[in-house]
């Protein structure tokens, strides 16, 4: 099973906004939210809210991407997240995240015993390539136990 279809599997917010999970990987993750009207706001475009579990969203993609390995021994957590609203969102839009630390950082802060902190970056884009949105998602990773 892929990444995506795990997460649509498991998260019934990305299932209810039928997220397409594009790309998966310790580097970049792409996730799509379809131009749907139930989704829409009171200019016709996707809703914030819609907007911001698209870019969570895609920084769980990652995350899982990045440290799936460490699932047996540790818990990834949102901490905090900003989003900033750029420009209006039309139609189709797409977020790519990227990880703000390396990964092996992250990993040697847990083999320390620690509760490591790191950022996950995402760009909204619509279709014509403007940046509609940029968010930050810190996450951590609980050690279980």
């Amino acid at each position: 099973m892929s990444i995506g279809e795990m997460l649509a599997a498991t998260v019934p917010m990305a299932r209810t906004l039928k997220l397409e999970f594009v790309e998966a990987t310790p580097e970049k993750a792409v996730v799509v939210l379809p131009d749907q009207g139930e989704f829409h706001n009171h200019v016709g475009g996707p809703h914030a809210g819609a907007m911001f579990t698209l870019g969570e969203s895609a920084s769980g993609a990652i995350v899982l991407a990045a440290f799936g390995e460490q699932l047996a021994r540790a818990v990834p957590l949102a901490v905090r997240a900003e989003i900033a609203y750029k420009k209006l969102a039309m139609g189709t839009v797409t977020a790519t995240a990227t990880l703000g630390r390396p990964a092996p950082e992250v990993v040697a802060e847990l083999d320390a015993g620690e509760r490591p902190e790191f950022p996950v970056a995402i760009e909204i884009r619509r279709a014509d390539g403007a940046v509609t949105g940029e968010m930050t998602v810190v996450w951590t990773l609980r050690p279980n136990g």
